[in-house]
C-alpha cells in the first residue's frame, strides 16, 4: 500500500483518529499514495509535519438545525461545515443537502476541495459543508424555513474573507437565495459571502453551466494533448441529470459528440438517437421530476431501473456526474470491454480505487474529479472577484476565463505527472500539482498553518 514509511505512518494515524469514516479515508489514501516521489525529494515536508497537518481540518463545525414543517411539526437535522485548509485563501466549497451527509462525507469533500481549489490557480482554500436534510418532496416554504435556520447558525462562521460557501447536491439557486437573504438579515451587510447567487443580486453569468462546461473543456484538452483527438463524432454516456450532467451534455453536444444516456437516483435512460436536452431540462429543472418521464416524451428511448447498468452502454467517453463511488470495479471493466477511451469525473470521487486502477491499467485516459470538475469552483472564484470589484462580466468573458483555467489545470496535472515519471497518470499529476502549492504556502506561514 505505502512504500514510504512516513506516508504509512500518517495514514495509520488518520485511520486511528477517524474510524469508520470510509469516504474520508478513501480520499486521504488516494492523495497520499500519489505523493511518494514528492515526500522523498523534499525532507522538509516530514520535518514540518505538513502531511499530519494537511489531513486534519483546521476547524470542523457541527450544529443542530431545527425548523417547522408545513404541518406545524418541529423537525431537527444536523448541519456541518468543515473548514479544512486556508493556507492559500479563504475556505471555499459547496453546501450539500442530502440524507447521506455526515462527518465522513463532509470531510472527504473538504479534503478534495483543498487540492481542487489549488489547481485552479485562484487564491482559495478548501472547505465543505451541508446537512442531512432531504429537499426532495419538500415545499418551497419548508425549504425556506430550513435554509433560514441553517444559515442562522452558519453565519457565525463564514464571511467573504473567511469562508465562502456555494451550492452542491441539493443546493441550487433557490436554496442559495434563501440562505443569502437570511445572512443579509442577520449581518446587515451585502457581501460576496455565497456564490451561485441569482443574477439580480450579485451572481455570475455561466456559473450554472460552469462545472459541466469545465468538465468538457478539460476532457477536450486531455483528448487533444494525449490522443490528438476530440469529442467530435464520439458517443458519450453521462450519469446524473442535475446541473453538472445537463450542461456537460450541452457542451459535449456543441463539441460534436452524441450523448446517449443520463440517470438519476432511481434509474437511467438510453436514447440511441441522442438525448433531447430540452426535454431533460423541462423534466429536471422546471418540473423537478424523475428522469423516467423522458420516455413519455420520447417513446423510442428506454428507461431502466437502477443506476449501475448505465455503465454497460457502449461508449467512447464516460462522464460520471452523479455521486461518489458510482463506478465500481465491475462497471469499470464493462466500460473497458466496450471500448471506452476516456473517463473524466464530473462528480466528486465517483470512481472507486479499484475502478481507477482498471482504467489506468487499460490505458484509458482518466481525468480525476479534483481536476476535471474544478470548473464550478473556478467560476465561483470569478464570481467572488466580480463581487469585490462591483462588476459583472459577460457570459462570453466568464466562459473564456473558465476555458483557460480548465486548460491550465490539465497541463498543470499532465506536467506534474511527467515530473514524477508517471506521464499521463493525471491522478498522480493532479494530486502532486495541487499539493505542492498548498505545501509551499504552509511552509512559508509557519507551524500555525
Amino acid at each position: 500500500m505505502f512504500k514510504n514509511e512516513y506516508l504509512a505512518k500518517v495514514y495509520a494515524e488518520v485511520s486511528k483518529r477517524n474510524p469508520g469514516e470510509n469516504e474520508f479515508l478513501q480520499a486521504v489514501r488516494e492523495v497520499l499514495e500519489s505523493l511518494e516521489s514528492v515526500v522523498e525529494k523534499r525532507p522538509e515536508i516530514e520535518k514540518n509535519g505538513i502531511l499530519e497537518r494537511i489531513v486534519e481540518p483546521e476547524r470542523f463545525i457541527q450544529f443542530r438545525v431545527a425548523w417547522v414543517d408545513d404541518n406545524g411539526n418541529v423537525q431537527v437535522n444536523r448541519g456541518f461545515r468543515c473548514q479544512f485548509n486556508s493556507a492559500i485563501g479563504p475556505y471555499k466549497g459547496g453546501l450539500r443537502l442530502h440524507p447521506s451527509v455526515c462527518a465522513s462525507v463532509v470531510k472527504f469533500l473538504g479534503f478534495e476541495q483543498i487540492f481542487k481549489n489549488s489547481l485552479t490557480g485562484l487564491p482559495m482554500g478548501g472547505g465543505k459543508g451541508g446537512s442531512d436534510f432531504d429537499p426532495k418532496g419538500k415545499s418551497d416554504g419548508e425549504i425556506m424555513r430550513f435554509c433560514q435556520s441553517f444559515m442562522t447558525e452558519l453565519e457565525k462562521h463564514i464571511g467573504q474573507f473567511t469562508d465562502v460557501p456555494a451550492g452542491d447536491i441539493g443546493v441550487g439557486g433557490r436554496e442559495i437565495g434563501y440562505m443569502y437573504g437570511q445572512y443579509k438579515r442577520l449581518r446587515n451587510e451585502v457581501t460576496g459571502v455565497l456564490t451561485g447567487k441569482g443574477l439580480s443580486y450579485g451572481g455570475s453569468l455561466a456559473r450554472t453551466e460552469a462545472t459541466g462546461y469545465g468538465l468538457c473543456y478539460f476532457t477536450q484538452e486531455m483528448l487533444s494533448c494525449m490522443k490528438q483527438d476530440s469529442f467530435k463524432g464520439k458517443t458519450v454516456v453521462i450519469s446524473g441529470s442535475g446541473n453538472v450532467a445537463i450542461f456537460a451534455t450541452e457542451k459535449a453536444t456543441q463539441l460534436g459528440a452524441k450523448v446517449v444516456a443520463l440517470s438519476d437516483s432511481t434509474g437511467y435512460i438510453y436514447d440511441a438517437n441522442g438525448i433531447n436536452l430540452d426535454i431533460v431540462k423541462d423534466i429536471k429543472l422546471a418540473k423537478r421530476a424523475r428522469i423516467s418521464e423522458y420516455v413519455k416524451a420520447v417513446p423510442t428511448a428506454e428507461y431502466h431501473d437502477g443506476c449501475s447498468g448505465i455503465w454497460t452502454i457502449k461508449c467512447d467517453i464516460a462522464l460520471p456526474c452523479a455521486t461518489q463511488n458510482e463506478i465500481d470495479e465491475a462497471s469499470a471493466k464493462a466500460l473497458v470491454a466496450n471500448g471506452v477511451m476516456a473517463v473524466a469525473e464530473g462528480a466528486n470521487m465517483p470512481s472507486t480505487p479499484e475502478a481507477v486502477e482498471v482504467f489506468l491499467n487499460a490505458g484509458v485516459l482518466f481525468g480525476p474529479a479534483k481536476a476535471a470538475n474544478a470548473g464550478g469552483v473556478a467560476t465561483s472564484g470569478l464570481e467572488m472577484s466580480q463581487n469585490s470589484l462591483r462588476l459583472s462580466w459577460s457570459f462570453e468573458e466568464v466562459d473564456e476565463r473558465l476555458q483557460n483555467i480548465m486548460i491550465g489545470i490539465f497541463h498543470n496535472a499532465f506536467n506534474a505527472s511527467k515530473e514524477c515519471n508517471k506521464e499521463g497518470n493525471l491522478v498522480v499529476g493532479a494530486n502532486v500539482a495541487g499539493f505542492t502549492k498548498v505545501c509551499d504556502a504552509m511552509l512559508a506561514q509557519g507551524i500555525a498553518y
